[in-house]
């Protein structure tokens, strides 16, 4: 099954999941974490987010931790994605949103806050429909604002 009628189609080419019904969840099979995990809306942009920069920017799959975690705070967290570049150091941190959540100050301050843990040059904001991408000055912390998401090789 592609989609639930219930998912939103997103600011994303289309890809085929691999989706399905156990008593009263739906399930979506994460490729990278190769099993399967709670179909909400969060995660469905997770998945498309995953397979875009999979299929479109050739990031390795190798390279993509999801939902891995960190300490903020002394407070146990997920980020989201986080790629690694071919040295094994942060490249990309990505905050996935539900298509309903608005991307406001909050879900950058968020991104911001989980960064100086992970200490990544480019970071990505998604709800699925908006997506924002910085590249971070990590010595100075000044970001700046990119077009598009980079490429893995770039």
């Amino acid at each position: 099954m592609t989609r639930r009628k219930d998912m939103q189609q997103l600011n994303f080419p289309v890809y085929e999941f691999d989706i399905s019904k156990r008593k009263d969840k739906y399930l979506i099979f994460d490729v990278i974490r190769k099993k399967n995990v709670i179909l909400t809306p969060e995660e469905w942009v997770r998945q498309n987010f995953v397979r875009f920069i999979l299929n479109e920017l050739g990031y390795p799959r190798s390279m993509i931790k999801v939902e891995s975690g960190l300490k903020v705070n002394q407070l146990q967290k997920r980020s989201d994605v986080v790629v690694f570049d071919r040295s094994a150091n942060p490249f990309l941190l990505a905050e996935c949103k539900s298509w309903k959540v608005p991307l406001g100050q909050d879900a950058f301050d968020q991104i911001l806050i989980y960064n100086q843990q992970v200490h990544s040059p480019y970071l990505v904001l998604t709800n699925g429909i908006h997506h924002f991408c910085c590249e971070v000055d990590l010595k100075s912390g000044k970001a700046s604002f990119l077009d598009s998401i980079p490429a893995y090789d770039d």
